[in-house]
């Protein structure tokens, strides 16, 4: 186990300057990752079931039980289902209102979920660019041995060229899992962003089944 520490950090100090900023990248890529998945997860796993049960009180006449349901529950769907409840429980709603308050809803938590995505693919970006930098870094060590020592010696150039070797084989570590980790999250989004749309029509719904049955005026 020590030999291979010993390995790595003589892998990491062979490769130069540039290897310090990609282990910065690959630790915030981390850190976005963990916290990205954790907030997905909490967002996303208790929607289909929330939905349910506030439709379920709402149509019962239990508005504010609707409310309180969707209040407990995170994500963003229970927001846009809670900023609905609010305005129907006035028990007289204008339709274009509503739709804005749970438009403006849906919009402000979207910008939450897609938090930090942002970083994620600018580190996908740089990371190989980082380490083609570190690729061109140990050719000029290379040739510049080559002419300091007016020949072409093995020994002389393998040290520039295993900085570039290693640079370039890092930012490809650190951009291929950072990448598949923004495009897994792009499609998770994408599914909440179904549910939140889920949502919008259900409190839709909710308000015109109440004004069909007389204890909400919605008007136009």
């Amino acid at each position: 186990m020590r030999e291979r520490e010993f390995e790595l950090l003589t892998l990491f100090a062979d490769g130069g300057m540039m290897m310090y900023p990609l282990v910065i990248c690959s630790l915030i890529g981390l850190g976005v990752i963990l916290a990205k998945f954790w907030t997905l997860w909490v967002a996303g796993r208790a929607t289909a079931s929330v939905i349910e049960q506030v439709e379920e009180a709402a149509m019962a006449g239990r508005l504010e039980e609707a409310a309180a349901i969707a209040a407990l529950t995170p994500g963003p769907a229970a927001a846009i289902l809670l900023a609905g409840l609010r305005r129907i429980r006035s028990l007289e709603v204008n339709e274009g209102e509503l739709e804005q308050a749970v438009s403006t809803t849906g919009s402000i938590e979207l910008s939450f979920l897609e938090r930090g995505l942002v970083i994620l693919a600018t580190i996908a970006n740089v990371a190989p660019l980082m380490g083609f930098l570190g690729t061109v870094a140990g050719m000029i060590l290379a040739f510049a041995s080559i002419q300091a020592s007016g020949d072409v010696d093995p020994a002389t150039v393998a040290g520039g060229i295993k900085v570039a070797l290693l640079t370039t084989a890092a930012g490809l570590t650190i951009a291929i899992p950072i990448n598949l980790g923004y495009n897994f999250f792009v499609s998770r989004i994408d599914r909440l962003i179904v549910e939140m749309e889920e949502s919008t029509q259900k409190v839709l719904n909710i308000a015109w089944d109440l004004e069909r049955a007389g204890t909400l005026r919605v008007l136009s």
